[in-house]
């Protein structure tokens, strides 16, 4: 069965979604209307994420699902090795799954990311430094960036 909860601030809004116990999307955005209740899960990612915007949290330890290409799967391994702080080039991160002519498909990769935060692709950033696109877009990913220089 699925469980959605949802947090709610003035920036932004995130949905989180869980498959039984197990967390399997992780979106901000417009949330959708129903009716599906919370979980354990659901609850337990919403308390840890709210750890994490108010500067407690540097890891997240709830257990997620992906579910990609084989391609896609290997970029957003490698995108959860990035330390809490650290930026990487989305260069060197198709260097580090040995396809350094792939810069293009691991930023696809990184918009196809379900699970915001917990894989943190707001990390990837443009080899020259400035912020690329993002699924919740630039003021989001800055925000993000910024809360974890602070932390």
């Amino acid at each position: 069965m699925l469980y959605i909860s949802t947090i709610h601030s003035t920036n932004f809004n995130i949905l989180i979604v869980a498959m039984g116990d197990v967390i399997t999307e992780i979106k901000f955005g417009t949330l959708r209307a129903n009716d599906l209740p919370e979980n354990a899960t659901t609850i337990e990612c919403k308390r840890q994420l709210e750890e994490y915007f108010n500067g407690t949290r540097k890891e997240f330890d709830v257990e997620y699902w992906y579910h990609g290409t084989e391609f896609q799967e290997k970029v957003w391994k490698a995108i959860s090795t990035i330390p809490y702080g650290e930026t990487i080039t989305y260069k060197q991160l198709a260097e580090k799954i040995g396809a350094p002519n792939a810069v293009r498909a691991v930023g696809n990769a990184c918009n196809s990311n379900m699970l915001a935060i917990l894989l943190p692709c707001h990390r990837v950033v443009n080899s020259n430094g400035t912020l690329s696109s993002y699924q919740a877009g630039p003021e989001i990913k800055k925000m993000l960036l910024d809360l974890e220089k602070r932390g």
